[in-house]
């Protein structure tokens, strides 16, 4: 019972059949594929071990932005598009990370090192505009700042 690196069913053993337990779930699976993912085989195999039905499972990793149905990067730059990090300057900071990186907004980069993402809101606004680096916050951010923010990742 193994899709893109992941023993799913070796997971789920750890976990009964309620839905409280789909987030705690949804979480390890992708994080122990190594490419920050779900597969379409694990999310078939989530909703035969949950009951719930596949298109549900695909709405909630679609809703949140923690998760992802397609291959990303190891680190997951998730930009703040919100409207204090727009007016503080979030666009100049995502120009920044994207000539960087040689990649646009929803690219990884071919060593498949970083994926480059918009989100709606992180909740950071006192230190707006901001990113996070999958777990990683970063604020009060200016496009100077980028290069020796992602050295931090090399």
């Amino acid at each position: 019972m193994t899709c893109c690196n992941v023993d799913v069913g070796e997971i789920l053993k750890g976990y009964s059949k309620e839905k409280g337990n789909l987030m705690e779930v949804l979480h390890k699976v992708q994080d122990s594929s190594g490419e920050n993912y779900i597969c379409d085989e694990c999310m078939t195999k989530i909703a035969d071990h949950t009951g719930l039905p596949l298109n549900k499972l695909y709405g909630v990793t679609s809703f949140y932005t923690m998760f992802s149905n397609k291959k990303r990067g190891k680190y997951v730059i998730r930009m703040c598009e919100s409207s204090p990090c727009h007016v503080l300057g979030a666009k100049n900071v995502i120009d920044s990370f994207s000539k960087e990186l040689g990649i646009k907004v929803g690219e990884t980069t071919q060593d498949g090192k970083f994926t480059l993402e918009y989100c709606a809101c992180l909740g950071l606004c006192a230190v707006a505009p901001a990113v996070m680096i999958n777990e990683d916050v970063h604020g009060n951010l200016k496009p100077e700042m980028v290069k020796d923010i992602l050295a931090k990742y090399e």
